[in-house]
């Protein structure tokens, strides 16, 4: 039991921390520091934070934010995190470009326990990931400047294997290929978007949305599967991709 035990505690640091001393020094920022409200505590961590993260210049963090393997994180200057936003950039890491805003319980988790080589998250500058999206980052999710994505939207760059019947599925391993969504695109409120696909620059993706194949640039795309419905070369009164 005692063994068991170790090993729990063992598996259990090695996943919240690059090592038993980064875990310690986390711990102990975001103890002292991660919980004190308003414009203080942003104030606090904008400076304390820099002992466990990257940070490029004056970032602000709201009091509730949860920060797994930190030093594995990069922010640039000016990203807000919102309250209740998860970040787990388990290695190969989380980059924020400047200007980002990550909204209240997004939850950004590279979730590389299989140490696999194409896995992080890259967010460009200008983006606001919206509330309550979900960002797996296995196979790599890229998110490129001034994109914008409504709330519970979910980016899964990862999918399990399911096709040999005389298996458990958890036993079947995954396939990871990446997401890339390009500059300036939109996500609407409650989309999907699979793993392998390429969202082209420009593109709207409408809302309730499941995305399984690449969408050009400049299209908006419908449905479930999403389905370009038309090229996007002038406003008509009335067309959206749904609630931002």
């Amino acid at each position: 039991m005692a063994a068991q035990a170790s090993g729990g505690v063992r598996l259990y640091l090695g996943r919240q921390a690059s090592s038993l001393w980064r875990y310690a020094l986390e711990q102990l920022v975001t103890g002292l520091f991660g919980w004190v409200p308003s414009i203080i505590g942003i104030g606090l961590r904008a400076l304390t934070y820099r002992l466990i993260l990257k940070a490029d210049g004056a970032v602000a963090i709201e009091n509730g934010v949860r920060l797994a393997f930190a030093d594995q994180i990069h922010l640039g200057v000016g990203v807000y995190l919102d309250r209740g936003v998860y970040l787990h950039a388990c290695p190969k890491g989380i980059q924020i470009g400047a200007g980002s805003l990550v909204m209240a319980n997004a939850i950004l988790h590279v979730y590389n326990f299989r140490d696999l080589p194409h896995a992080g998250i890259r967010i460009g500058r200008n983006a606001l990931i919206g509330e309550a999206n979900v960002i797996r980052g296995q196979g790599g999710v890229t998110i490129g400047d001034n994109v914008y994505t409504a709330p519970l939207v979910q980016i899964l760059a990862v999918n399990h294997n399911y096709d040999d019947p005389t298996r458990p599925i958890c036993e079947q391993g995954i396939s990871a290929q990446g997401i890339v969504i390009e500059d300036d695109a939109w996500i609407g409120a409650g989309a999907i978007i699979t793993d392998g696909v390429r969202i082209g620059r420009g593109a709207v993706i409408g809302a309730g949305a499941v995305v399984t194949h690449d969408i050009p640039p400049h299209c908006l795309a419908v449905g479930v599967p999403a389905r370009v419905q038309r090229e996007i070369t002038s406003a008509p009164s009335g067309a959206g991709a749904g609630p931002a």
